[in-house]
């Protein structure tokens, strides 16, 4: 082999001493069973040694892969989905693919392809439920399709990796009814989703539950200052204020604690709020925010993972990560009324 002249499976093989078969197998990741650890191990390092790397672009003529995934997602502003896009791509890399990240215009609307033909451009979709509706315009039936936080009975896709979304609403509701809360507020995102759906039903359900407690709910879109102009007006309004406001996520979290200062009402002292999502924002306010802390990258990992099975022709299983209620300084007990 020259100096100028890129190595080879062939050479890889001669300083390996082994067959081209074996170490496309082992290269492959298709050793198990044909080849031993020991061999599979030499491989790796006359590879390594050489500087031997495969060549993607001749194995995807042959096998029809593109080695491209789509990311969907609502905005690329969102904190959280840029983690989320983190996680999936570290997993894609690792296994020699790219990922395209397309976000929905105007974050939750339809989308049209942004290929001539998505199907033949791309190996597979890994979609949120806020962008679903862009599915329909890029053409995404034809390909794997992961779906993230989606209703896994009705979900369009081959898996769906959810995060426990409803577990979290019932540990925030847990939270502020034993601090002695009774009134509360629901500050519900105005988007047609089937994760806030279910943060809803999760959060009526547990203030039922508890006799003598009440849950009015407030819509408004997904913005600080639309959380603010919401939050002003129900402070504002005739009657008794709720002891504390339960909102959809950390931006309409902030609005609301932003309300409440410009009122001079104290935050948690006569009112309390919680979050979802535990942003950076969360701790960045004063008092720091009582949120539901998602794992957006690992949510990222096990849904590109997912995506990588069923591209590679596996039937990945549904999951559910985990959240958990990290409590801060914006909440506390309930006031007292006369």
């Amino acid at each position: 082999m020259s100096a100028a002249s890129r190595p080879t499976s062939k050479d890889v093989a001669r300083a390996a001493g082994v067959s081209q078969a074996a170490v496309s197998l082992v290269l492959g990741g298709k050793w198990p069973g044909r080849v031993s650890a020991a061999t599979a191990e030499r491989v790796r390092e006359a590879a390594r040694a050489l500087g031997y790397r495969p060549n993607l672009a001749a194995r995807d003529l042959r096998t029809g892969r593109t080695r491209t995934a789509l990311l969907v997602v609502p905005a690329l502003t969102n904190e959280f989905f840029a983690r989320v896009h983190a996680g999936a791509a570290s997993v894609a890399a690792a296994h020699g693919f790219g990922v395209l990240l397309y976000p929905s215009p105007e974050g939750t609307g339809p989308a049209t392809d942004p290929f001539a033909s998505a199907p033949a451009a791309l190996d597979g979709v890994l979609a949120s439920s806020m962008a679903a509706q862009a599915l329909s315009g890029i053409g995404a039936g034809a390909l794997p399709l992961v779906m993230l936080d989606s209703d896994p009975a009705t979900g369009p896709g081959t898996a769906t990796v959810n995060l426990a979304i409803a577990d979290g609403m019932r540990q925030t509701a847990g939270h502020l009814l034993g601090l002695g809360h009774r009134d509360l507020v629901h500050l519900a995102a105005d988007v047609d989703s089937w994760t806030f759906e279910i943060r809803a039903a999760a959060l009526a359900a547990s203030v039922a539950a508890m006799p003598g407690a009440r849950l009015r709910t407030r819509r408004c879109a997904l913005g600080v200052a639309e959380a603010q102009a919401a939050v002003t007006a129900l402070l504002t309004a005739p009657g008794e204020r709720p002891t504390a406001l339960v909102c959809d996520d950390d931006l309409l979290a902030a609005g609301a604690c932003k309300a409440a200062r410009r009122l001079g009402v104290r935050v948690p002292g006569e009112l309390s709020v919680t979050g979802f999502d535990d942003l950076t924002l969360a701790t960045a306010i004063e008092p720091e925010l009582t949120t539901v802390t998602l794992p957006a990258e690992e949510f990222g990992v096990r849904g590109m993972a997912a995506l990588l099975t069923a591209v590679d022709g596996g039937t990945p299983a549904d999951e559910e990560l985990p959240v958990t209620l990290t409590v801060r300084g914006s909440t506390g007990p309930a006031p007292a009324r006369t």
